[in-house]
């Protein structure tokens, strides 16, 4: 193969930085992007350019050792250029340098035919540098993905153990990308049985979640298989795209949260209404942690009795006492509206009237199975309160 000759390749490398600096005032004029760039990101570049064109000289010299002449091209750039330059405009960055050497480095040759011989050499070099680039952004893309996923398992380990104050939880979601105010949920089911790994499940959940048009993160605990979704604006909506990830079993939606600082909180909850649901064996799948309070109060959960209390019971003690006597009368009678008028000497009208303003005032219905039950434990949970006051 013949070879460029060495007063030729002396005048390229003498003519190697005039070219990388045209190389970056060509960018300049045509990429709108490189313009915004900070100084030190621009100066980033030159070195790349100017590394560029120094391999290139060494390549002419030696033909030898391709892949570490290309890849000592990026080495000159620190990692982070790899995050704040794109790979796209990484390959116009190399396109407008290539041009500029396509445009210059011909007319540095001594002859016709080292003329030749460079612009036949440049298209095979501007092909590794390709393919050193894609390297660079491949590896920098790995690396970054095993460091999400160990990331991503230690936010779901904190939210399962409980973020408290202190806990690096927020900042944690903020290095995943996760902003602050935006929808948060957590879903929680038992693990896919079958999967060959956990991180198969997972990717799962990711491929799932981006079809849906949702953020997620997931990881696997004690066969529990628990998901932080992202943009649900409707909790039990971005559940329903979820569910089929989960194995069998029931699946439990958390409170939606806007503060990343409470999603531990909902975690606790959709946790605790897992452990609960086995008591109502006709819960729906997906079924909301809201609407487990009664089973929650029962297994133990303080939250959820305090909820009961806070949300059902003191809202109709200060609507005064005719609802409770209504309310309790309704209750021991199995839900007759005719044998609760008998007991309180009133028209079936005026129960019918107070237990509307029950559900008006607390969202629940004692006419309905679920409400009748979550009234109940409410009442009962209230008065047991009260009677502690009382002794205390």
């Amino acid at each position: 193969m013949a070879e460029v000759r060495a007063e030729t390749i002396r005048q390229i490398e003498q003519a190697a930085g005039r070219l990388a600096t045209l190389s970056v005032a060509r960018m300049d004029e045509r990429l709108a992007w490189f313009r915004e760039l900070p100084s030190d990101q621009r100066s980033w570049v030159t070195l790349v350019a100017q590394a560029g064109l120094q391999s290139y000289v060494e390549w002419l010299r030696t033909r030898d050792d391709v892949l570490s002449m290309t890849g000592d091209v990026f080495a000159t750039a620190p990692q982070a250029m790899a995050r704040s330059v794109t790979l796209q405009q990484t390959v116009e960055l190399i396109r407008e340098t290539i041009a500029v050497a396509e445009e210059h480095l011909p007319g540095l040759a001594r002859d016709d035919e080292d003329r030749e011989l460079v612009t036949l050499e440049l298209i095979r070099f501007s092909r590794e540098i390709a393919f050193a680039a894609a390297r660079v952004y491949a590896t920098a893309a790995e690396n970054r993905g095993s460091w999400d996923m160990r990331l991503e398992a230690l936010v779901i380990d904190n939210l399962v153990r409980g973020s408290a104050i202190g806990d690096p939880l927020p900042s944690q979601l903020a290095a995943l990308g996760w902003q602050a105010g935006s929808d948060v949920t957590v879903v929680v089911g038992s693990a896919p049985a079958g999967a060959e790994s956990d991180s198969a499940a997972l990717d799962v959940v990711h491929t799932r979640a981006r079809r849906a048009g949702l953020d997620a993160m997931a990881g696997v605990h004690a066969g529990r298989l628990v998901v932080l979704v992202g943009g649900a604006a409707a909790p039990m909506e971005a559940a329903g795209h979820l569910v089929d990830v989960f194995g069998a079993g029931p699946v439990v939606v958390g409170p939606p949260v806007t503060d990343l600082t409470d999603a531990s909180d909902a975690t606790r909850a959709a946790l605790s209404g897992l452990r609960a649901v086995a008591a109502w064996p006709g819960a729906p799948r997906p079924v909301s942690s809201e609407a487990l309070l009664p089973e929650r109060a029962l297994a133990g959960d303080v939250e959820a009795r305090t909820q009961l209390v806070d949300n059902i019971y003191r809202p109709l003690v200060d609507a005064g006492d005719v609802l409770i006597e209504t309310l309790s009368a309704f209750l021991d009678s199995g839900g007759a509206l005719e044998s609760t008028a008998r007991a309180l000497f009133v028209h079936a009208n005026t129960v019918r009237y107070r237990l509307r303003r029950v559900a008006e005032i607390c969202g629940e219905a004692a006419t309905e199975p679920r409400g009748a039950l979550a009234l109940r434990v409410a009442l009962a949970l209230g008065r047991l309160e009260g009677k502690s006051e009382t002794l205390s």
